[in-house]
């Protein structure tokens, strides 16, 4: 297996052996060197093309040296069609027993970290005025963030019901007497009730699903434990808008979602 082929596959905790990517020649802490390991290739959206495509390195990839268990590696990807780049850096590190200069080094990506143009997101669907914080969300989940991930779906979370909340026919109160908003469990559970807009996996723990959003935004897990639980919040909320997309009524009523007939927005 070569460099590239663990570049261009998703992050994981196991170690793999590859073929030796940095010759004879100690690589010192600082140094850069330019290494031939086949084309880094990831899929992303490309906004320019509004597809989903896979996006190519060059042959050669820059590696600086940071000690003898670990590497920097930078590239850049572009999309194939109309050359969109997304800026790749990855931390590789190989096992407590091997050197990374050795002929076939056991490694792993320890961090991997992209920077977008404006022509390339992460996200394949639009969800209007969500469509930015479920884009940040996925980023930080993906740079190893899993609280701040978390932050933006609490957030979008909120947003949706309270805004259905008051789309509904007749609308669902969500301010008490004196102005506030009301806690959310007395918003929620209506909506649940009114307007079946949560998915039916997650029918009976929507407010179990929002508690637990809400334990990782205060510090009652872990970062590993947030990235774990971050694939099952991340489908309650999108398919909370997906649900939204079907009822005609209530994409009419939520003007700031953006997904009106001619795809305009109310202002």
């Amino acid at each position: 297996m070569r460099l590239s082929d663990v570049l261009s596959k998703p992050i994981t905790t196991d170690y793999v052996q590859i073929e030796g990517f940095l010759g004879s020649r100690k690589l010192k802490t600082g140094n850069s060197k330019k290494i031939a390991v086949g084309k880094v290739a990831l899929n992303y959206y490309c906004n320019n093309c509004g597809d989903q495509r896979t996006f190519y390195s060059g042959e050669d990839l820059f590696c600086i040296g940071v000690n003898e268990k670990t590497v920097s590696i930078d590239c850049v990807l572009e999309c194939p069609r109309c050359g969109a780049s997304v800026q790749m850096w990855f931390l590789l590190e190989c096992r407590e027993e091997d050197n990374i200069h050795s002929q076939y080094p056991y490694v792993r990506i320890a961090k991997r970290s992209e920077k977008f143009s404006e022509a390339v997101s992460l996200n394949t669907e639009t969800y209007g005025d969500f469509t930015d914080a479920l884009e940040k969300s996925k980023k930080a989940a993906r740079e190893g963030f899993g609280a701040g991930s978390i932050v933006y779906l609490r957030k979008v979370f909120e947003r949706i019901i309270t805004q259905t909340a008051e789309a509904a026919n007749p609308p669902i109160e969500t301010r008490k007497a004196n102005g506030n908003l009301k806690p959310f469990i007395q918003i929620l559970t209506p909506v649940k009730d009114q307007c079946n807009i949560i998915p039916s996996e997650f029918a009976e723990d929507g407010y179990k699903l929002f508690g637990e959003l809400s334990d990782v935004v205060h510090g009652d897990y872990d970062e590993d434990e947030a990235l774990q639980k971050f694939d099952a919040f991340y489908r309650l909320v999108t398919g909370v808008l997906e649900k939204i997309k079907t009822n005609r009524e209530l994409m009419d009523a939520i003007g700031t979602l953006g997904w009106h007939t001619g795809g305009e927005e109310n202002e």
